[in-house]
């Protein structure tokens, strides 16, 4: 089954809705960041915030940025979203130790730390980008995402995110959901939500018995019913090309490049992002300089 996300709203009008399976995504993106278990699942919850994060902003050629850092072993991890969904990511150290909160429970919260911060950059294509930070809660992604839009956007939210890994070290499941109250909602309505998140329960169970994102909704909001408004595809999708990474390398400076050239080596270059590998040769890299 290929990954998607669902919009959609509350018969009443109060709740907004996302969710999403984000398991293909997440097993590419643990591919190329060649990450062990505790990093797959932080990495994993991660990217599927970002792509409902960045699906939620529609603005045409916008993007969104998540970045979490802490003070547990895996350092950094950045993602990035684009309008529809579509994510890419990186982690700064993808070999971390293996955690259990309790047999069977990765401690994913160990992995990221709560000394740190979530910050939040969304290219809204203004003059500048708007930028929330807020300090970790938890380090368990969820809590800190739930924190960020209480705190920096002043929306109440309830975040879950679920990635489950298999006895082979592959990534099983993966997927979450975002459920924000409008202005006005009514205490009723606040009052079955909260009992739906519980009633639902771990969103790895959910996805994991076979629940889709539209289900998965369905459970969580219960007799309020959901009308959804939208469904997308989406994929651990990378933008890199030779063009921008030859901007990056004219980012180095002319010194530097006249370096590089005087070796008369290829020079390789690795996109943070992806697998993909860019071959500079020493005429390239003339050339670039000639371009100066």
């Amino acid at each position: 089954m290929n990954d998607y996300l669902v919009r959609g709203m509350s018969m009443d009008g109060f709740v907004k809705v996302v969710a999403i399976r984000s398991t293909e995504l997440v097993r590419r993106g643990a591919q190329i960041q060649k990450t062990t278990p505790n990093a797959t699942a932080a990495f994993g919850r991660a990217l599927t915030a970002a792509s409902m994060m960045g699906n939620m902003q529609k603005v045409e050629n916008g993007s969104m940025t998540l970045q979490i850092k802490g003070d547990g072993p895996i350092g950094s991890i950045v993602c990035v979203s684009d309008p529809i969904g579509n994510v890419r990511g990186y982690v700064y150290e993808p070999n971390v130790p293996f955690a259990e909160k309790y047999p069977g429970k990765l401690d994913v919260g160990t992995t990221v730390g709560t000394d740190g911060m979530l910050t939040v950059i969304r290219d809204l294509q203004m003059k500048e980008p708007y930028v929330g930070s807020i300090p970790l809660v938890s380090g368990e992604i969820a809590d800190d995402v739930t924190a960020y839009f209480a705190q920096s956007e002043q929306i109440p939210t309830a975040c879950a995110l679920g990635v489950l890994v298999d006895r082979d070290l592959s990534v099983k499941v993966a997927g979450g959901y975002l459920i924000q109250l409008l202005p006005g909602a009514p205490d009723e309505t606040i009052d079955k939500v909260e009992a739906g998140i519980k009633r639902a329960g771990a969103v790895t169970t959910m996805l994991n018995d076979g629940l889709t994102p539209e289900e998965i909704l369905g459970q969580v909001c219960g007799d309020l019913g959901v009308v959804f408004m939208e469904t997308t595809p989406v994929e651990y999708k990378c933008y890199c090309s030779r063009e921008r990474v030859t901007a990056a390398i004219i980012s180095l400076g002319e010194k530097e490049l006249k370096e590089i050239a005087a070796e008369g080596k290829t020079f390789p270059v690795e996109c943070q992002f992806c697998d993909e590998k860019y071959l500079f040769t020493p005429e390239d890299i003339e050339t670039i300089l000639k371009g100066l």
